[in-house]
């Protein structure tokens, strides 16, 4: 897949290009419906199936105070697009000059000129331009006019839900991974770096975690959930504590994954941390050893729920 960063690097001369624009964070179960009737089309033509999008994500220029905390980072949002077979990414560096851009301007001089689209696919509910003033009738009438077929995708439901990234982002702050998950069409993941802990979990617990790092934006609520992680390529089982431990008062946000039947250094590794489910709250006890009995219920729980669950 080729990444092309800029609206100025793009050239005329990519193969029938067959497009969709938006922001795709997440990539949940209505983008992949997009993405699969994107790359199917362009295979029919002979063409190239291009996602249009734009970094950073367009609030943070126009309303910065509504922006949200993102599903993906970009890293693993190119990632999961390009495994749905999709030929390029445009990324238009979104500026407070390019939100003045009206509509019929962008089709005409990005999209027409420069690009040459052939074949576009929209969600029913998307708008652009200025004001956002560009609708899927709107941009129907400018494909007429320039030559371009516009296919609108109607939304798809699942359990009587539409999946939206605004509303997965919801649930995952409120901690339904699970609810969250359908949504996806896969588990909801974090990718990070090990780093040094208090080592409490190994030197007073007996229960050694991983540390994560993270560039994630958005996390799951605070409290214990049972997920699956995988390291150098290998998935395992594992409990995370999401919050600030605080049957020890320190105050500290931590991120900590013990990590089942896993033997070795872990400092400095990337880790990916899929949630499966939330088990629990984060608890203040009143000393170690009853935190302790506690942890050793949340690991034979996360065993219980990882029978369920396929690595």
């Amino acid at each position: 897949m080729k990444i092309i960063d800029g609206i100025e690097n793009l050239k005329k001369g990519i193969p029938y290009p067959v497009l969709t624009l938006g922001n795709f964070d997440g990539v949940h179960t209505g983008h992949q419906a997009i993405f699969r009737m994107l790359t199917e089309c362009a295979r029919e033509h002979n063409g190239t199936s291009v996602v249009f999008t734009f970094v950073p994500h367009p609030l943070r220029v126009i309303a910065p105070e509504r922006a949200p905390k993102l599903l993906t980072t970009y890293k693993d949002k190119f990632r999961l697009i390009e495994s749905f077979g999709i030929d390029v990414i445009i990324c238009a560096n979104f500026t407070k000059e390019f939100a003045g851009v009206s509509a019929e301007d962008f089709v005409a001089d990005v999209l027409h000129k420069t690009l040459g689209v052939k074949e576009i696919f929209i969600g029913a509910n998307y708008f652009f331009g200025k004001g956002r003033k560009g609708s899927p009738e709107l941009l129907k009438e400018l494909g007429a006019k320039y030559g371009f077929t516009v296919n609108v995708v109607e939304e798809i439901r699942i359990n009587g839900l539409t999946p939206s990234s605004s509303g997965i982002r919801g649930l995952v702050a409120k901690g339904k991974v699970d609810e969250a998950a359908v949504l996806l069409g896969r588990l909801f993941s974090v990718e990070g770096i090990v780093v040094e802990g208090a080592r409490r979990g190994k030197k007073i617990l007996n229960v050694p975690t991983a540390n994560l790092l993270t560039a994630n934006e958005l996390l799951p609520r605070d409290g214990v959930y049972a997920v699956i992680a995988e390291i150098d390529g290998k998935k395992y089982g594992g409990a995370t504590n999401i919050g600030y431990n605080p049957t020890f008062e320190d105050k500290k946000f931590s991120f900590e994954t013990h990590i089942l039947d896993f033997e070795g250094e872990l400092l400095g590794k990337t880790l990916r941390v899929s949630f499966i489910k939330r088990i629990r709250d984060e608890i203040k006890f009143s000393d170690v050893e009853d935190l302790a009995v506690q942890i050793r219920k949340d690991i034979n729980d996360v065993k219980l729920i990882l029978e369920k669950h396929k690595l």
